[in-house]
This record gives C-alpha cells, structure tokens and sequence, in this order.
C-alpha cells in the first residue's frame, strides 16, 4: 500500500518538464565540470530564441567558448535508442517491450542552430562556429546511431567532457574574453521570459506535434496496407520488424511480426 502510494506521488511530481528540466541541470553539472578542469566557457539554460513568424526557439543549453558555442539538446530517456541522422523520428524501447517515438533531436538542434545564429547576426556577430550536442540520460543505451554531419555528436552525459575536449584540441580559438561574455550578455536577458511567452511556445510545439503526428499517421496506414511493414523495431538487434505469416504448426496462417535479421535474431512480436 505504501509503496503504491510513492508510486502515485511519484508520478506525480516526476513531470515531463520536470524530468526535462532535471537533465538540463545535469547537463550544465557536467559543464561545469568541463570549466573546473581548464576548458572554460559561460553557460546559459533555456533560451528563448526570437523567430520570423513571432514564435520561439527553445535551446535546452549553451556552452559559449572561444572555440565556438556549443549548442545542447539534453534528452532524459530510458531504454534502448534507435536513430539516426536522417530519420524524421527516433525510437526508445524499454526492458518490458513498451517503446516511445519521439522528434529527432538533431533536426530539433539543427532548428535551435539556425535561429541562434539569426540572432548573433542581427547583433554583428557572424560566423561563429556552432557544435550541436544530443546529450542523453546515462540510464539509456545508444544501441544503433548513424551520424554522417561534421560537429555534430549524439552520445550520453558523461561523455561531454570527452567531446569538448576532442574540439578543444582540435580547432582554433575564435573568440577572446570579452567576445564571450558579450555573446552571453545578449543571450541571457531571453532566458528570463514571462510566464506566459513559455505556455505559448509550448502550446505551438504541441500543435505541430499533433498536426505531424495525424499526417504521420495517415501515411502509415497506408504504407501498411501496401507493403505489408511496419517501421517497429526490434528490441533485441534493432534491425527492422516485418509482417510474415506462419507456415506451419499450431500457428499456421497466422500473421506475426518477425526481425528482418533472421535467422541471426528469432525475435517475433505475436499480433
């Protein structure tokens, strides 16, 4: 009963913008962290960047260097990850089969990239060199990523040092002192957004999701119908799960999902 009942408030409290919020907080630990071992910068979390179309870009984090701003998405999922560059969507799966699709985080940050240099355009600075980061959970897998784009890095929040370092030895410095914290003190006053600039920015993120979601749905279905494959996942190779009907047995006639890696993997979903 008790345990049930930590479950519940659990729940209750462990929002998904909590959950959100609580990984940006370690991702600017690990920056931190980052500055102590002589890799210094200044960081900002939640930038509400200024688009054309009166809405807003949100940045989960910045790292602004002299080799450039590293621009952060902090992602805090579970499970197994399945994605790559390309894809419009990604795809976590958990012990218990249960998977989660959700928006690619590199297209995310590629959209996070264009405004923020809008912005430092339309405040002289130009061509600043921007590293886009998917920082996720280290509670998570990267089981099958595919990355093919320069200064660009998917990996787990105990890596960013590793992958700050790398550019720190490789590039050249292109800002001084002063050219950084001008950066930051025009960034910063759009972290400090009204109440309600954050509500309307997040109902116009569910929007297009709902909007995509429906178009996506659509397409799918009918992709089905023809082809007779789905875009699942699976769990055990992460190689793509197809429709097959069985041929014998108890079970024959049956239609079943079944890995495209057989005979190496015997995963089967049961419909």
């Amino acid at each position: 009963m008790l345990k049930k009942l930590v479950e519940i408030l659990a729940d209750v409290y462990w929002t998904d913008e909590r959950i959100g919020k609580y990984g940006e907080k370690l991702t600017e630990r690990e920056l931190k962290l980052v500055s102590l071992l002589g890799r210094k910068g200044k960081i900002l979390k939640n930038i509400y960047l200024p688009k054309d179309n009166e809405e807003t870009s949100e940045i989960d984090v910045v790292f602004i260097t002299q080799k450039g701003v590293f621009v952060i998405e902090s992602k805090n999922y579970s499970g197994w990850i399945f994605g790559d560059e390309k894809s419009y969507y990604w795809t976590s799966s958990l012990p218990n089969g249960q998977k989660n699709r959700f928006y690619n985080p590199i297209k995310q940050n590629q959209t996070h990239i264009k405004w923020l240099n809008e912005y430092l355009k339309s405040n002289d600075y130009h061509n600043i060199p921007m590293y886009s980061i998917i920082a996720f959970s280290e509670r998570c897998e990267i089981k099958k990523m595919e990355v093919y784009s320069d200064n660009l890095w998917v990996l787990k929040r105990d890596e960013l040092y590793a992958c700050i370092r790398q550019v720190w030895n490789k590039e050249t410095d292109i800002l001084n002192t002063e050219e950084i914290e001008n950066i930051y003190y025009l960034l910063q006053p759009l972290t400090n957004v009204d109440e309600s600039i954050r509500q309307i920015h997040i109902s116009n993120i569910n929007k297009k999701l709902d909007k995509t979601e429906s178009s996506d749905d659509i397409n799918m279905k009918i992709q089905n119908q023809f082809t007779k494959e789905s875009t699942e996942i699976c769990p055990k190779c992460g190689s793509k799960l197809v429709l097959r009907t069985a041929k014998r047995g108890s079970n024959s006639g049956n239609q079943f999902m079944g890995c495209t890696n057989f005979p190496k993997c015997r995963y089967i979903k049961n419909l």
